[in-house]
Formats: C-alpha cells, sequence, structure tokens
C-alpha cells in the first residue's frame, strides 16, 4: 500500500469513511483561532508513488473532535491496526527534508510540540537524491575511484545522513509520522519539497535518459552524455563523469553557458571547467525530444533553435542527464479546498512564507517553505525560512533576508555567490539611483592557494561606494564554497565595508582572498573619508 497523507482544517468532529481514507464532515474549517470557508486542506501520496516506495501497516492521522478552549493546539490520533493513541501539537509540519527537519529543531527549541509527517525517507531530497550523495560522487570521483567505490561511497554517506537526521529528531522528542490521516487546527507548515523537473518530449526510462536522481545511483559510466542544462546541477555532473572517463556535451537552451552565474565568473568558469576538458556544447537550442536507447540504437536528440523553433540536428549519445531544473511537489494537496492556486506548482507565500489564497488574503496559520514556495530552492535557504516561520509561530515577527543566502557549485574548483551579480547591480542601481563598483581580488595572490598548486580563481565584490553596502560576492576556486559565508554573514548583519577592512584573517589561509577582497574597494574608502571630513 502506498503512503499517503491528508491535512484537513476542520470544526467538525464526525468522520466520514471514504474508501480507505477518513475525513472530517463539515462547513466552517478552522486553524488555529480563525476559520477557514472549506471542506479541508488535503495532504495525499508525498513522494511514495514518485520514487516506488511502499509501507505497510501505515499509520493513520485521524482527527480528533475540535475544542474551542485549546484552537492553539494541533489535534490528531495515530492508529496503527486500529490501536488509537491521541496527541496534541502545536506544531506539524509536513515533508521531513532539510527545511522541515530544520523548522522541527528550532520549534523543539523553542518549547513546542512538533510532529514532522513524511511519506518518503527523513533528510528529503537533499540527503537521499541531492546534495549529500552528490557532493560524494564529487569528492571521489576527482579521486579515480571505480565506479562501484563512487556509487557505495555516495549511497552509506546518504544513509548515515538520514540515520543521523532520524535520530537527533527522536532524541529531541519530535514525533516522526507516516502514513494517512487528517491534521485538524494548530500552526501546519508545508515543506513538501521538490522533484527533478523533465521537459515535455522528453522519454525518462531511468537508464540511458536520466534525472539527477538516476545520475545518482551511478549504475554506469557512459562513454559519451549528453547533460540537457547548464546550472548547478549539469555542472556538478560534468565534474563526475569527465572525472570517471565520459564524454560530455552539454545542451543549453540561453545563449551562454552558466546563465545563472555572474557573467564574468561565468566566463572564467567556462575556460577552467568546460574548455581543457572533453566537453563540448550546443547553446540557444531546446532539446525538443529525447528518446532512449533501445535495440541497440543509440539515445537520440532532436534539437531545435530556442528562438526560431526551427530544426538543429540531432545528436546520438550513449546517454543523456536532464538537469533542467526542479518542480515543487505540490500536486494532490488539496489546496484548492482552501481557495489556494499554485502558481507553476508553487505555493504562493507572502515574505513571512504565510500562504496566501486567491483573493490575496492569509491563510491562518498555514506556512509554506523551501523549494515548495519556489523563493530559493536550495536547501539550507529551506531551513532558514522554516526557523524564521517558528519564530512567528511563537509570536516574535521576523523575516529573512533571501539575499544573505549563500549558494554553491561544488566543482573542482567550485563556485560560490551570495546577493546580485553585476548585471542585476547595475540594474537595480539605475533604477533606484545610487553608483555601483566592482573590486576583485585573484587566488593567484594568496599563499595558501599557490601552496596547494591552486592559484586559478577569482573574487569579486559589488558595492555601493556611497554607503559601503556589499550588493554581491561572487568566488570561483579553491574551497569557494566555504569561503562565501564570511560575506554572506556580514549581508545578513548589515556590515559595512569599512568595518571589515578592521577585520583580521590568519596567515597563510585562503579566507585572505576575502580580506584583500574588502580591502581593494579603494575608492569607497576615499569616499568614506571625505565623508568623514565633510
Amino acid at each position: 500500500m502506498q503512503s499517503s497523507l491528508s491535512l484537513s482544517l476542520s470544526s467538525s468532529s464526525s468522520i466520514v469513511t471514504r474508501s480507505d481514507r477518513k475525513v472530517l464532515r463539515g462547513n466552517t474549517f478552522f486553524a488555529g483561532k480563525c476559520p477557514i470557508s472549506s471542506r479541508s486542506l488535503r495532504f495525499c501520496g508525498l513522494r511514495s508513488e514518485v520514487y516506488g516506495l511502499q509501507y505497510s501497516n501505515s499509520a493513520r492521522l485521524v482527527a480528533a473532535s475540535l475544542n474551542p478552549r485549546h484552537l492553539k493546539k494541533v489535534s490528531a490520533a495515530l492508529s496503527d491496526n486500529g490501536t488509537p493513541s491521541k496527541f496534541d501539537y502545536d506544531l506539524v509540519i509536513i515533508g521531513a527534508g532539510v527545511g522541515g527537519h530544520g523548522a522541527a529543531l528550532h520549534a523543539v527549541e523553542k518549547g513546542l510540540k512538533t510532529a514532522i509527517i513524511e511519506g518518503d525517507v527523513i533528510g528529503g531530497t537533499c540527503v537521499n537524491r541531492g546534495c549529500v550523495p552528490s557532493k560524494a560522487l564529487l569528492a571521489v570521483a576527482a579521486a579515480g575511484y571505480d565506479r562501484q567505490a563512487v556509487s557505495d561511497h555516495a549511497n552509506n554517506l546518504a544513509s548515515k545522513i538520514r540515520s543521523n537526521l532520524t535520530n537527533s529528531l527522536k532524541a529531541l522528542g519530535v514525533d516522526i509520522l507516516t502514513g494517512a490521516g487528517t491534521v485538524v487546527q494548530g500552526d501546519i507548515i508545508i515543506a513538501t519539497g521538490s522533484v527533478p523537473f523533465v521537459p515535455k518530449g522528453i522519454e525518462v526510462d531511468g537508464k540511458t535518459v536520466i534525472t539527477s536522481d538516476h545520475a545518482l545511483k551511478l549504475e554506469f559510466v557512459p562513454d559519451w552524455i549528453a547533460i540537457v542544462g547548464s546550472g548547478y546541477i549539469g555542472l556538478e555532473f560534468s565534474d563526475v563523469y569527465t572525472a570517471l572517463g565520459s564524454e560530455v556535451t552539454f545542451v543549453e537552451a540561453l545563449d551562454q553557458l552558466m546563465p545563472g552565474f555572474d557573467p564574468e565568473i561565468g566566463k572564467l568558469a567556462q575556460r577552467v571547467l568546460i574548455n581543457p576538458r572533453k566537453i563540448d556544447y550546443h547553446t540557444g537550442v531546446f532539446a525538443s525530444k529525447i528518446t532512449p536507447a533501445k535495440d541497440g540504437k543509440p539515445v537520440t536528440i532532436e534539437l531545435i533553435d530556442a528562438k526560431t523553433k526551427e530544426p538543429k540536428g540531432t545528436l546520438e549519445v550513449d546517454a543523456a542527464l536532464i538537469a533542467t531544473g526542479r518542480a515543487p511537489y505540490t500536486s494532490g494537496l488539496g489546496l484548492e479546498n482552501i481557495n489556494v492556486e499554485t502558481q507553476r506548482g508553487f505555493v504562493p507565500v507572502d515574505e513571512r512564507m504565510r500562504v496566501i489564497d486567491t483573493n490575496g488574503k492569509l491563510v491562518p496559520h498555514l506556512y509554506c517553505i523551501g523549494d515548495a514556495n519556489g523563493k530559493m530552492m536550495l536547501a539550507h535557504a529551506a531551513s532558514a525560512q522554516g526557523i524564521s516561520v517558528v519564530e512567528q509561530v511563537c509570536g516574535k515577527d521576523h523575516v529573512l533576508n533571501h539575499s544573505s543566502i549563500p549558494a554553491a557549485c561544488f566543482t573542482h574548483p567550485e563556485i560560490s555567490m551570495v546577493g546580485l551579480t553585476e548585471p542585476q547591480a547595475r540594474e537595480k542601481a539605475e533604477k533606484e539611483g545610487f553608483e555601483v563598483s566592482v573590486a576583485k581580488t585573484s587566488f593567484k595572490a594568496n599563499t595558501k592557494a599557490l601552496a596547494e598548486n591552486e592559484g586559478e580563481g577569482l573574487a569579486k565584490l559589488i558595492y555601493r561606494p556611497d554607503n559601503g553596502e556589499i550588493l554581491g560576492v561572487h568566488i570561483f576556486g579553491l574551497h569557494a564554497a566555504d569561503l562565501i559565508h564570511e560575506a554572506s554573514n556580514a549581508i545578513a548583519m548589515g556590515t559595512r565595508i569599512q568595518d571589515l577592512k578592521f577585520a583580521v584573517h590568519a596567515h597563510p589561509t585562503l579566507s585572505e582572498v576575502l580580506d584583500e577582497l574588502f580591502k581593494s574597494a579603494k575608492d569607497l574608502l576615499l569616499n568614506f573619508n571625505k565623508n568623514m571630513r565633510g
């Protein structure tokens, strides 16, 4: 039996059985203190049908009767083979990925009785099919391991991290619930995550035409693989496959590779990561149709011009990886029952992650975090959003500054960024009427990088010379993913460059790349001194 969940916001305690599911019947529905004019908000089949997982003797959440004196509690009953155990929760989180996990830990710290509901496995995409196993592949593939050893390392690491997350939740008293049923009242966080996005016309067979979910298993290493999309996912897998001996062809719809990166960093990364390796590429084209290999025939990829839609030829390769991004996993949630309409699958939320209905009104006590809301599809962003929501549930207003959240691409060497790219900053400056300055420093000037024969790299600072505000920082080089946090924390705390110039960094370390970067903001120093004299 496939696992499923349903969540209803209801004032009625009468129960109607429909097949193997129990729902509440009534006309006025409540979440916390506020009524919602709807029948139910139902969560069904979280991921289990997507990844082929099955559960037997699944737990069922059956709604308890609503007591107006306890509207701030989430009342539920957990049933296993007909034996109920009643629970009262301050917070229920739907989805146990990194976002849900982070929210749960913070909720416990704040003294909230918390339940987390997961229809797949603890850890979600990041731990099981994303960040964690992909980094394991990158780490050992670069060292020249054989295919099976690389695959085993990724699987073992994911299993270990998943176990650590599960144990941490249990140790803190968070109830982990699976199965089908209903939850009423109280504060609820939707954290259902995302799945790989596959464009129309592409047939995925899981063997020769694959998504990142399949690629992480590394069941075989093709001689020649086409990667559709040159963003984070595509770039990281190009690193893995070329390290293991494959030839790679990128298919990119936009006119340049790595379109999401700062253009200057992207050009340098292309020179280092793409040009010297067994990688070629087609830009400005769509893969309009991809057919898996069968009957001795190769994978075929039909290309068309991204603008004119004219045919641009056909590729024949051993395998194709679809790395065209991710899509929110929100279908079947029953959001339409509370007058919430998703936008391209994303749940609409405000800056506090509160769910918005079709009339522009907030749905009381209902929040959505992570990939499901589409604000920033990064695991650590989901966790930060979850923590922000818990603060609000506890009565403290909190708005997360998404401009301070860093991102990283774990190639060799790495790419990291926070804030605006240079074109974005200049566009913002033109609209708002301020100047933009840029400072740069090279890894070739860093002693530690040279000692490790890793002098190829660049750090770039985009800032306002009038007040020292950091608008963006972009790094390409050794351990860029670790270095970016000094800049992201500075943005989060509102620290200005004129103050960062006095920070002390140990020598010789890679952190001195950022030290030199902040100190190289010469025009700001002049403006600052002029303002002080004035």
